[in-house]
């Protein structure tokens, strides 16, 4: 059998009149750039969160970018970030020229440590940007209690987690303000690349579309020095289509973690922690012979990916930190041991079981 890591027809395919439509709109209003598509997406997408602003932004690197801008982070300030992210999270620091410092994750829920951030506060310290990887939120509690504590900010990377909730809350709304992803691989993705900021503060909310709008928001006058990130007509009305099923999608992903949750039972292999509350955009299982068993599922036919095989403060990019292999020993042991599986709407109890069985027989 062959079981590819991600299959997008399975979502697609269903709502294909939808996405024709909603092309169509587009092309017969014959406005493509900041019309009413992004308006109405943004309007959506804003009230799905819970939040009350929306700015659309090219893709996901620049609405944290562009997130960071607008809410006064720069020059000198220190910014905690998860040692174990994705470099679109880091990169975004640096962009705007303030420091990345790394916090090593919780070894059980994969998550930035609570108890870690507090010992690498400084009296430069000025935000906190949680990433609530792998479709997990973070302990947006504890981290928000330390964050009015020393004074701090909080941003969120949501790119990971569209729809997850805690108590009531969405991922993204706990911060000042937070940077979504739709890179077509997300839960609730593009087809291309396009991002988005969700916060309840106006000021910035203003600031960061005049950010994206080359610093401008009355035409032909620039306050910013700004950036050309905007989220397209046609992009924002296939996010509105989408947008519709997101909940429907996430049950799917819930129950299909649940079964792999229940039945696989190599000892070989480490489950993450379970929480009810994960939306499950990657599900990633760990083994001391994780290159064996990628080989060995490849020879199966179920296709993997690794998230993510080398830590950003070895990665040469970053060479002028100085860190040396040892430095964030727990992100390192889940860049050696993490293995992702397939997890996605669309996927066939033979499929699931398929997969089940060939990790059981490692």
């Amino acid at each position: 059998m062959e079981i590819p890591y991600s299959d997008f027809r399975r979502m697609h395919e269903p709502l294909r009149g939808d996405f024709e439509h909603s092309f169509q709109t587009v092309l017969d209003s014959q406005w493509f750039i900041q019309g009413k598509m992004l308006e109405q997406f943004e309007r959506e997408f804003a009230q799905y969160c819970g939040a009350k602003y929306c700015v659309g932004t090219g893709n996901g690197l620049d609405a944290l970018q562009i997130m960071l801008r607008a809410a006064g982070i720069g020059a000198g300030d220190e910014v905690l970030v998860p040692a174990n992210t994705y470099i679109a999270t880091v990169l975004a620091i640096s962009y705007v020229g303030a420091v990345p410092v790394f916090v090593e994750p919780d070894e059980e829920t994969l998550l930035i440590n609570p108890d870690e951030i507090v010992t690498k506060i400084t009296e430069k310290t000025k935000a906190i940007l949680v990433v609530h990887l792998y479709g997990r939120l973070a302990d947006m509690d504890k981290i928000c209690a330390i964050a009015e504590k020393y004074g701090l900010d909080v941003f969120e990377d949501v790119a990971q987690a569209h729809g997850a909730e805690h108590k009531g809350r969405t991922a993204g709304t706990f911060g000042r303000a937070s940077a979504f992803s739709f890179y077509p691989g997300k839960n609730l993705g593009a087809f291309g690349d396009a991002g988005a900021i969700i916060t309840d503060d106006f000021e910035l909310a203003q600031k960061a579309r005049a950010i994206g709008n080359y610093g401008s928001s009355k035409k032909y006058q620039h306050d910013y020095k700004g950036v050309n990130s905007r989220l397209d007509e046609i992009q924002a009305a296939i996010l509105s289509v989408k947008l519709k099923r997101l909940d429907e999608w996430t049950q799917e992903r819930k129950q299909i973690a649940k079964v792999y949750y229940r039945d696989i039972m190599n000892v070989k292999i480490r489950l993450p922690q379970y929480s009810e509350e994960n939306v499950y955009h990657i599900f990633p299982v760990f083994c001391e012979e994780r290159n064996e068993l990628q080989k060995y599922l490849l020879e199966k036919g179920v296709h993997t990916l690794i998230h993510y095989p080398t830590p950003i403060h070895l990665q040469g990019a970053y060479r002028d930190m100085n860190c040396v292999k040892g430095s964030f020993p727990i992100t390192e042991k889940i860049c050696d041991t993490e293995l992702s599986i397939p997890l996605y709407p669309g996927m066939t109890e033979e499929e699931i079981v398929y997969i089940i069985n060939s990790l059981n027989e490692f």
